[in-house]
């Protein structure tokens, strides 16, 4: 049985990915029956899709995997808070539970629209949040 630490070290390998090609790094896996169905990370920049974010790239993926558009009996993974657009899309899918790493109080969905996932979304927040903010930092001091 892997555990959400092995799931949430998943989705930072797909952040690093991410950094690796210059995009913004964020990266997302989606777990059903304790084995990942959907990986992904950032491709806005590759994309030139505002919309490309991690947590709708691994939305999308699930959804084709499983053959329905409903993530029920799944969880998402994602090393940032979703952002809004984001948090819509989970709720949407009525995804049963959401662990995220670092909180993003910029464009965070807690922030601006905390009522936007299923209300019976469960929501866990901080999961290897040290690493996650780390590796966003890295990003953004390259950039400067």
């Amino acid at each position: 049985m892997y555990d959400d630490n092995y799931f949430m070290r998943q989705a930072l390998a797909e952040a690093e990915k991410a950094f690796q090609i210059d995009e913004v790094p964020i990266g997302a896996v989606i777990v059903a029956q304790n084995r990942i169905i959907a990986r992904a990370h950032n491709l806005t920049e590759h994309l030139t899709d505002v919309t490309a974010h991690a947590e709708m790239q691994a939305i999308t993926a699930a959804a084709n995997a499983l053959g329905g558009k409903y993530l029920k009996n799944c969880t998402l993974y994602v090393t940032l808070e979703p952002c809004t657009m984001c948090a819509g899309a989970i709720g949407w899918s009525q995804i049963d539970r959401l662990v995220y790493g670092a909180s993003d109080s910029k464009r965070g969905f807690t922030h601006f629209a905390p009522n936007s996932l299923h209300p019976k979304t469960k929501v866990e927040k901080g999961l290897m949040e040290t690493e996650c903010m780390q590796l966003l930092q890295q990003f953004f001091a390259k950039r400067r």
